[in-house]
């Protein structure tokens, strides 16, 4: 069996957890079926590599897109099954099953329905957005959800789906990438305190990801605690004006040492050894399928406090591996206190924190390895053939 693989990230340019998921899944796959990779980008050795259209050069990033689909089209027609990746190459999995007579299997990373924030970024390219990512989930042979909160997702925003052709497989960690590093070298590097608890964040600057909430919270950390944002790759010019604004008014407020910005993207040698010396691990997304960088965290022995949104539950178990905060999209800064409640509780116990880390890296290892997600991936891709088939 051949699987095209078709994802707008691919490495070196991986800037979000769908990204870190297809190359992990890729690298797993390999095993077990022939894989290829089509990406959006510069030519790659261990990819095929499909640059935006030159006519298309300018225009809205939504129309950039579909040339790029068209582009990876032409070249799967020696695929037995495609698999496409978000809604930047659900439209090339669709056209490529139509026009090759082959499976399109879409893992479902998040829905364009549940993030209408995304219309900042794409203006009336959200709406494009919307349509290939329906048309792709009502026509696919097989849709893979990271959780089943995320599948419950799916059938609720596009009921036409069958539920039959909804599968759950979660995300991964490899947890010999992800460990403990007991190194203070990025630590310094970056001039994180080496004699004070602090509460990290790693993801890109979105209303998704719930940073401004974080940053609000931490007006009510204890006096002592230190703000570490690893946070890049802002999704407006607005979002990152804001942020930043946030950020320099909880400086005045606390002192300029109690945030640590990390504006670029950070290493995962970096990530690894942030994650590691964190007291706390903080996700506050307002709205997450799985949150992968929460099994990071957890891999690296590190406590997690995170919102109890989406599959983030199925992953962080609530008293054992961290401290699930509810979110009320009506009550923002009630959400916003009980993360600081939570987030203190553990700054103020140690031992606690420890133990959820180890609880944490030993769930990561027994639950969520890479090898056991990539042959029930496959198996799903045989179930895929045998209804195309049928």
């Amino acid at each position: 069996m051949k699987v095209g693989i078709l994802t707008r990230e691919w490495p070196p340019d991986i800037y979000g957890g769908a990204g870190v998921h297809v190359r992990e899944l890729a690298r797993h796959l390999r095993p077990l079926v022939d894989v290829a990779v089509h990406c959006f980008g510069a030519p790659r050795s261990d990819a095929d590599a499909h640059a935006i259209p030159a006519n298309l050069t300018g225009t809205n990033p939504a129309l950039q897109t579909l040339g790029v689909n068209l582009e990876m089209v032409r070249d799967t027609s020696d695929v037995d099954v495609v698999h496409s990746h978000t809604w930047y190459a659900n439209l090339a999995g669709h056209v490529s099953g139509l026009l090759h007579g082959v499976p399109h299997v879409i893992t479902a990373h998040s829905l364009e329905p549940l993030r209408p924030w995304k219309e900042e970024q794409l203006g009336g390219g959200y709406r494009v957005s919307s349509w290939v990512e329906g048309t792709s989930y009502d026509h696919a042979q097989a849709i893979i959800a990271v959780s089943h909160g995320m599948r419950r997702d799916v059938l609720a925003a596009y009921p036409t789906v069958d539920p039959a052709r909804v599968h759950v497989v979660h995300n991964g960690i490899d947890t010999d990438i992800y460990r403990p590093d007991p190194g203070l070298d990025a630590l310094e590097r970056h001039g994180v305190p080496l004699d004070r608890p602090y509460v990290i964040f790693v993801g890109r600057i979105t209303r998704q990801k719930g940073i401004a909430h974080l940053i609000a919270a931490a007006r009510d950390f204890s006096a002592d605690t230190v703000l570490v944002l690893c946070a890049s790759s802002p999704e407006t010019p607005e979002v990152e004006i804001e942020t930043a604004t946030a950020i320099e008014h909880l400086r005045r407020l606390r002192g300029p040492d109690s945030v640590v910005w990390i504006q670029e993207q950070a290493s995962l040698d970096d990530v690894r050894q942030l994650l590691t010396h964190a007291r706390v691990f903080a996700c506050p997304s307002i709205y997450e399928p799985q949150g992968i960088v929460n099994l990071e965290a957890m891999a690296c022995e590190t406590a997690v406090v995170a919102s109890a949104v989406g599959g983030i539950p199925e992953v962080v178990v609530d008293g054992q591996t961290g401290l699930l905060v509810p979110y009320d999209v009506a009550d923002p800064r009630a959400f916003e206190t009980a993360l600081a409640v939570a987030i203190n509780t553990l700054i103020a116990d140690p031992e606690r924190a420890a133990a959820m880390g180890r609880a944490g890296r030993s769930r990561a290892r027994s639950d969520f390895a890479w090898d056991a997600i990539a042959e029930r991936t496959v198996a799903v891709y045989a179930e895929a053939l045998g209804v195309m088939q049928a």
